[in-house]
């Protein structure tokens, strides 16, 4: 009898801090930068131009925030387009360079967001689809 009071007190103290970390925990939501991105790429060393064709998904923290990040898409995608351009040819083709190109994506995104709304909307960009060519 003693062990289940125990354990029925004990059960009173977890419950209300199990509740408390499911409200906490954020609404994460993703929108696409639609249409597809398909740009130029070309090198300082580069003759020929090659193209890049990536498909972006934007993680934000709150779902209330994507109509935010939808009126301020065409910046953002400006924004991805400018980046993918100046990439060198060995960027775009190689694992690393793709997480360079991707986290300078990021930050670009996240600092034009602070700028235009004071807040740091973005929390995360996803390449859902990346294809190159020379």
């Amino acid at each position: 009898m003693k062990q289940f009071l125990r354990l029925i007190v004990l059960l009173g103290f977890i419950a209300p801090f199990s509740h408390a970390t499911a409200q906490e925990q954020p609404s994460y939501a993703y929108i696409g930068i639609e249409p597809e991105i398909v740009t130029n790429y070309l090198g300082p060393n580069a003759t020929k131009l090659g193209y890049v064709r990536v498909m972006i998904e934007i993680m934000v923290s709150d779902v209330d925030q994507l109509e935010l990040v939808e009126h301020h898409m065409p910046l953002l995608r400006a924004t991805a387009i400018e980046i993918f351009g100046r990439q060198p040819e060995e960027k775009v083709k190689s694992l690393t360079g793709r997480e360079d190109i991707r986290r300078a994506v990021l930050a670009a995104l996240q600092d034009h967001m602070l700028q235009e709304t004071g807040a740091k909307v973005i929390k995360d960009i996803i390449f859902t689809k990346y294809l190159h060519q020379k």
